[in-house]
Parts: C-alpha cells; sequence; structure tokens
C-alpha cells in the first residue's frame, strides 16, 4: 500500500471515530505512520484530505451519480433512483459521523466551507447530478411536466440523511443493507411524478 493510501485510510479511520474536527493533519500523519511533512507531498490541507476520503474511502455516491447520467431514457425511472438512493443511503449513514463535528465551531464550518468550494466539492453536488438527472427524464417525457427535479432530489436525498442522522442518534446498529428502504422512499416520491400511463 503506498503513502497516499496509508493517509486516506489513517484520516478516514479517524474522522469515523473522532470526526472531522479531530482529524488533524498532524494526527493523520501519525496515525499512518508518516511525518507531517509526507502528508503535504500528496495534498495540499486537510480539506483536500477529506475530499479524497469521501470520494474514495465511502460508498460510492459520486460513481452512482455519473452512472445515472448515462441512464435518461433507459430502464425505469424509478429503478435508477433506487440505485441513486441505496449508494445515498450508504453514504450518508458512513459520512454522518465524520460530519458533525465541522458544526461544532463556526470558525472550523466556515473553513472547512470555504475549503471544500475551491476544491469544487460539497454538499450540494449530490442534489445537482440527481436535479440534472431528473430535468432530462422530464424533457423525455419520463416524469410529470410539473415534477420540480429540485424538490424530487431534495425529498430523496434529505430522507436519506435522515435516516443517517436518526440512526446514529438512537445508536442502532448499522443497516446489513439499504435496498427495502429505498425502494420505499423512492416508491413515495415516484407515484406523485410518474406520468399517467
Amino acid at each position: 500500500m503506498g503513502t497516499r493510501d496509508r493517509i486516506l485510510d489513517a484520516a478516514a479511520d479517524i474522522m469515523r471515530t473522532d470526526g472531522i474536527a479531530r482529524a488533524t493533519t498532524k494526527e493523520i500523519a501519525k496515525r499512518a505512520g508518516f511525518s507531517e511533512a509526507a502528508l503535504y507531498k500528496h495534498f495540499d490541507d486537510k480539506t483536500e484530505i477529506f475530499v479524497a476520503v469521501l470520494h474514495e474511502r465511502l460508498p460510492g455516491l459520486v460513481d452512482v451519480l455519473r452512472w445515472l447520467q448515462t441512464r435518461v431514457g433507459e430502464d425505469s425511472v424509478r429503478r435508477n433512483l433506487e440505485e441513486v438512493v441505496v449508494a445515498a443511503l450508504a453514504f450518508y449513514d458512513e459520512s454522518f459521523p465524520m460530519l458533525v463535528g465541522i458544526f461544532s465551531e463556526r470558525r472550523l464550518l466556515e473553513a472547512h466551507r470555504e475549503g471544500v468550494r475551491r476544491l469544487g466539492a460539497g454538499p450540494e453536488i449530490p442534489n445537482r447530478a440527481l436535479v440534472a438527472y431528473l430535468s432530462a427524464e422530464r424533457r423525455h417525457g419520463r416524469i410529470n411536466g410539473d415534477a420540480d427535479p429540485d424538490e424530487v432530489a431534495s425529498l430523496l436525498l434529505g430522507a436519506c440523511l435522515q435516516h443517517a442522522f436518526f440512526r446514529h442518534f438512537a445508536g442502532d446498529p448499522a443497516p446489513t443493507g439499504f435496498r427495502e428502504t429505498a425502494a420505499a422512499l423512492v416508491a413515495a416520491v415516484t407515484g406523485g411524478i410518474e406520468p399517467d400511463r
């Protein structure tokens, strides 16, 4: 395993157990078994490490959203959305404990916000990708013309985030899968957006 991978594994481990606030570059380097200088050979700052952890060490929401853009007019909208929601449920469930700590201090949140914007990342990216897909499907007549893609994306992804919040708050064990929950959420939303046949 290379230096970069060891750094990302150490960062992901710290963020999962202690949150992003405690994942300092010094602690990440120490846990990875390197000097802090070695860390900076691969990453500009902690925010870049965080974004890399989200993209490379968590369930593949980014990959599923890329795949979704190729699915316009393919298969059923419901089935395509279920794939996104399964990935989003898994992603938010794993990332929620990492992310919640950034809201503990305004200074930390502002620095993080500025960093992710600089990297072209941020929590709104999944919504934008889902809106783009839904808008394309609406143009193809596969969802109702009066369905609002922004609201549908917010309902689906917001529900995924809420599931993660409730599970972690309650201390419930991690689910073994998300397929049933995804199907139920998508069915509840698509009942109002699919055109009458």
